[in-house]
């Protein structure tokens, strides 16, 4: 199985954002699209604050593959659902953790059973 090193870990849940680019039934990458990442233990999660509708997250839904670009580091991910409570949980925590300063409206776009859904694990490809 693929794991981030302590340093990937670092580097990119450390950043604000985070931008990221699904890949196309070709395999081509599309247009990037910036937003936020947070660590949760050893993953990396984003969620869709706007839903499961949201086009970046319906495209990468789909293709399950992709790219991200964080704290000057590419790489290849897949994109993986998270369902365990558990891990939601400790998601949630990391998103007030790292957020709460922009608000409730907003940090509440990305929080609770809600957000759920629209959650993907970042997983490194080789």
């Amino acid at each position: 199985m693929n794991a981030w090193s302590d340093i990937e870990l670092t580097t990119i849940g450390r950043p604000e954002e985070l931008r990221v680019s699904s890949r196309r039934p070709d395999g081509s990458l599309r247009p990037y699209v910036t937003i936020w990442v947070v660590r949760a233990g050893d993953d990396l999660y984003v969620r869709s604050a706007y839903g499961t509708e949201n086009p970046w997250f319906v495209r990468a839904k789909a293709s399950r593959a992709g790219r991200i670009r964080a704290g000057g580091i590419e790489r290849d991910v897949t994109f993986e659902d998270s369902t365990t409570p558990d891990a939601h949980a400790a998601i949630d925590a990391a998103y007030h953790a790292k957020y709460d300063r922009y608000g409730p409206g907003i940090v509440g776009s990305v929080v609770g059973s809600h957000a759920a859904q629209g959650t993907f694990r970042l997983v490194p490809s080789d």
